[in-house]
């Protein structure tokens, strides 16, 4: 019997829709796989990239476990030192290429700098995935810096675009919309489904014309497009629902790239009014210095970049530290207004599991190794330091698996990552 193949792109175009399953990868960050009870306590995760690293010497702390000596940098956390862990001799297995690796920073892809790399998902698409539909928002993500920088990736390797104004995120936390404009989107969301019918239909029909094997990629399309209905119909519900109202002043965007420290705190609170509200429990942060020519501080004259490229020299070092501890300072208000608010009696700080941290472990030599890691909050039992092998460095998506799993979501593994990390337990 001679086989006719079938035409890919006719099939679409019958359907008349320029849909493509691609696309439906695209779309599935907003999809549960999970079940959509709620817990009595939400569980949040917040994970914030600096692209240009930490120096080690100010950053690691001496000692291991609790009776840990803090390091400069920690020093100005030790408020919250019982609220978090630091973690040494971590990296991701295989994930190299200096600057690169920050598309990896929470997909843990190996070998971002080689020809033909292909991104997997990233930690809080795979969590959006699957505790996202309980909330107005799957997940926000954002960036301070560079507007083509995300640390968001989709489960084909899609990149996520991330929101740069706070005054957007703000609008779209707690801004409704004219009846006019609710009505808009909602039909919007129909016409999605309504795509997603023509599209599935025509799929059906194929059924009968194709083998075992492509009938199994059937399915698993079929289950794709009830899954994305099914959020689409939440999405309509959602958008007959008032959004939250808070007291907070709604922010004013500050588009001096210098700016780079006030940037940073108009996205943490942003990020702390999601948590607040429960508009969304998934944040990812990308703080890109890449392009920007300097840091507006005292004593800061050259580049952020360039000074990452000290060569010890003293001057560039003592500039980049200025850097790096008013980026400590504003984490620390970040850990202080998340500890002073409070829901259901406790802390939102115990409800949120912050990870901050860099794809770089030393900027000056563009090493990926040792990355520096700290993980606040969120109800874990907090070790103070833990300490690996800084040699043959432990793989930092066990980590990501002990987060995953303290947001409720039932895995083993992530990336290459397989169990939980060695000595964080929860509370």
């Amino acid at each position: 019997m001679v086989h006719q193949p079938v035409d890919r792109r006719r099939f679409l175009r019958g359907a008349g829709v320029a849909l493509s399953l691609p696309l439906l990868e695209a779309m599935r960050p907003s999809i549960t796989l999970a079940g959509d009870s709620e817990d009595e306590a939400p569980r949040r995760m917040l994970c914030i990239c600096t692209n240009m690293g930490m120096m080690p010497e100010f950053f690691w702390p001496n000692g291991t476990g609790r009776d840990y000596v803090p390091s400069e940098y920690l020093a100005l956390l030790q408020e919250h030192r019982d609220d978090f862990t630091v973690f040494s001799g971590v990296s991701h297995p295989d994930v190299d290429g200096g600057h690169h690796a920050e598309i990896s920073y929470l997909t843990a892809a190996p070998h971002p700098a080689a020809g033909g790399f292909k991104n997997t998902i990233s930690l809080d698409q795979y969590a959006a995935e699957r505790i996202g539909v309980r909330t107005r928002h799957p997940y926000l993500s954002l960036c301070v810096g560079s507007e083509a920088n995300t640390l968001s990736w989709t489960a084909s390797g899609v990149r996520i675009p991330a929101e740069q104004k706070p005054s957007e995120v703000f609008k779209k936390l707690f801004v409704q919309g004219s009846p006019a404009e609710v009505r808009s989107r909602i039909a919007q969301l129909r016409d999605g489904r309504s795509v997603l019918d023509a599209v599935a239909e025509r799929a059906r029909r194929l059924e009968s014309r194709v083998g075992a094997a492509d009938r199994d990629k059937l399915d698993e399309y079929f289950s794709s497009v009830r899954e994305l209905e099914r959020r689409l119909v939440k999405s309509e519900e959602w958008e007959s629902k008032p959004k939250p109202t808070t007291s907070a002043e709604p922010p004013v965007d500050v588009d001096d790239r210098t700016e780079l420290i006030e940037r940073t705190r108009l996205m943490y609170r942003m990020a702390r009014l999601a948590f607040e509200t429960d508009s969304t429990r998934v944040v990812a942060l990308m703080i890109d210095q890449n392009a920007n020519p300097k840091v507006n501080l005292p004593g800061v004259s050259a580049g952020h970049h360039s000074l990452t490229h000290h060569g010890r020299r003293e001057d560039s070092v003592s500039q980049l530290k200025t850097i790096e501890t008013a980026q400590t300072k504003v984490f620390a208000e970040l850990l202080d207004d998340l500890a002073a608010t409070r829901e259901g009696g406790e802390r939102l700080l115990d409800r949120t599991q912050v990870l901050y941290g860099s794809n770089l472990g030393n900027a000056n030599s563009h090493d990926n190794a040792n990355m520096p890691v700290l993980l606040a909050g969120g109800g874990f039992r907090h070790a103070g330091l833990l300490a690996f092998d800084r040699e043959r460095n432990h793989p930092l998506p066990q980590l990501f698996v002990s987060m995953l799993q303290r947001l409720g979501i039932e895995t083993d593994r992530f990336a290459s990552g397989s169990g939980t990390i060695p000595g964080l337990d929860f509370a």
